[in-house]
């Protein structure tokens, strides 16, 4: 049977408004608090995931030409495994914590941590990975017990017709919403209140999101775009830099927020890794990258006109590939020396299948340099010794780094960046964790009124009573240095018969040496 997708349509104005008023009663209902309701909406969803799974291939073919293995696996089978992840999980996360590093005195009122949902909040999803990027953060709102709005990306439109054809055949329609549409849409729904906004795409946008999102003081988590260094010292195997870096530039033909934006590699193995990459661009396509059904496409003329532009103004030599086709939106992967930080493939995120190289002299250098172009990016890839990788990742600092490859790529592992490269983190736990507020409770028994009466007045001779059984002693002393008991000395002279000794130290509560 041939599948048909529809043309996406944006959702009116006066529907985007009500779908966010049927959303929030339902919260305020507390709809969405029983932990079995939000377990029934995530089976559902996984199922109608699994129903559709044909239709996501289709979608992601069209909007992006991907080929089937990179949907199975970064799409739909990513977003199964995250489903069957979760709801194994859910009642063991929402389980009431105990408080840690809590005196003796305070566990007596039964300090606990209660995870409660945030409320209603939106998801705004990006294009590169529509289904799981957008899917992904919302799956981890359902299990915290919110109700969602959901905003696919308009640049994947089919891949947005699927994603409203599953969510509405699955989930509870009062609890979450899809709502379709391009600037003006977002912008209605950014001027909404909300108790949480998940946004995924780039700088630009994100700060939009974030100062629309101040308005109403509303957190924001920001998944933001890369300018990710590739650092490879001289103690590297330039065969497994150029293979693993390769395969992490033509996945979904780089339109990836955790790929390497640029390689900075030893001057000395310059030469050996542009030509590993030759090597490895033949084993992953014979017939070249625009014959191969295994690589996708830009997502659309905008976008390569953009990349054309940035490798047009390189002062750099390409060393491999450069052919591009602007009726099928193909750009092959292409590596490009260069010779400055400052070129034009440096200065912004290139977020295609293009691969600069820029020569460096010394590990100092790399790190000097890639800490110059961006300080915080998304991720940080660091090829060489044990060594030289700690030494890197020592000095700088980045979202997420993967030692010796290419790709932040465990599934339950905290995913998210840091500084320009966005705030707040999710995956596994994490995308439970971060749809919740850790809610402190305690219980005063009537039984410990006589202890708390302390608190009330008058004051009179209640000060230096209070401070006997609250006041914290600092294990350093007037010099910062910190101090080491002697407790276990005391305990040595009295079984060594050095009881003179000893007793001298019976004076003191505590008594310390600089350690």
């Amino acid at each position: 049977m041939s599948l048909e997708l529809h043309d996406l349509q944006f959702t009116p104005p006066e529907v985007i408004a009500a779908r966010i008023s049927a959303t929030r009663k339902s919260f305020l209902e507390h709809k969405t608090r029983n932990v079995e309701f939000r377990l029934f909406q995530l089976r559902k969803l996984y199922w109608a995931i699994k129903d559709h799974e044909e239709e996501i291939i289709l979608s992601c073919a069209q909007d992006l030409h991907k080929p089937r293995f990179e949907v199975e696996v970064i799409e739909s089978g990513w977003l199964l495994n995250d489903i069957a992840f979760t709801t194994r999980q859910l009642h063991k996360w929402l389980k009431d914590e105990k408080a840690s590093d809590i005196d003796l005195f305070s566990k007596l009122m039964s300090p606990k941590i209660r995870k409660d949902p945030l409320g209603c909040v939106l998801v705004i999803g990006a294009f590169n990975f529509p289904f799981q990027l957008t899917l992904g953060p919302a799956i981890g709102a359902i299990a915290a017990g919110n109700t969602v709005i959901i905003k696919p990306s308009e640049n994947a439109p089919r891949s947005a017709v699927v994603i409203q054809k599953i969510c509405e055949g699955s989930l509870d329609p009062c609890c979450y919403s899809v709502v379709q549409g391009g600037v003006i849409e977002t912008q209605n729904l950014l001027s909404e209140r909300w108790d949480k906004i998940f946004f995924t795409g780039g700088a630009n946008v994100g700060r939009i999101v974030a100062k629309a999102a101040a308005h109403y003081l509303t957190p924001v988590v920001l998944e933001l775009g890369g300018m990710n260094p590739a650092i490879v010292t001289k103690t590297a195997d330039p065969r497994l830099v150029a293979r693993r870096l390769l395969w992490g530039k033509t996945l979904n033909a780089g339109q990836v927020c955790m790929s390497q934006n640029f390689l900075l590699v030893d001057q000395c193995l310059v030469s050996q890794v542009a030509d590993e990459f030759k090597r490895a661009y033949k084993e992953f396509y014979p017939m070249g990258a625009k014959e191969s059904p295994d690589y996708a496409r830009i997502v659309n003329i905008k976008q390569f006109r953009r990349l054309k532009a940035m490798l047009d103004d390189s002062k750099g030599k390409i060393l491999l590939g450069g052919a591009m086709d602007e009726s099928e939106l193909f750009i092959e992967p292409t590596v490009v020396q260069i010779t400055s930080g400052k070129d034009s493939l440096c200065t912004q995120e290139s977020f295609g299948p293009i691969i600069p190289i820029l020569p460096f002299e010394n590990l100092d250098q790399a790190i000097r340099i890639a800490n110059d172009i961006r300080s915080t990016p998304l991720g940080l890839y660091p090829f060489g010794s044990k060594s030289d990788v700690s030494k890197i990742i020592t000095s700088t600092r980045s979202g997420g780094v993967s030692c010796n490859d290419a790709a932040l790529h465990i599934p339950t592992l905290p995913f998210g960046g840091v500084g320009e490269s966005g705030y707040g983190a999710y995956r596994g736990r994490s995308s439970f964790d971060v749809w919740v507020h850790r809610r402190p409770i305690t219980r005063s028994p009537g039984w410990l009124e006589s202890v708390l009466a302390i608190r009330y007045p008058p004051y009179a001779g209640k000060l230096n009573k209070f401070k006997a059984t609250n006041s914290l002693k600092p294990d350093f002393d007037r010099t910062c240095h910190k101090k080491t008991k002697l407790g276990w000395l005391r305990f040595i002279l009295v079984l060594g018969g050095r009881a003179p000794v000893a007793a001298k130290l019976q004076g003191f509560d505590q008594y310390y040496i600089p350690g």
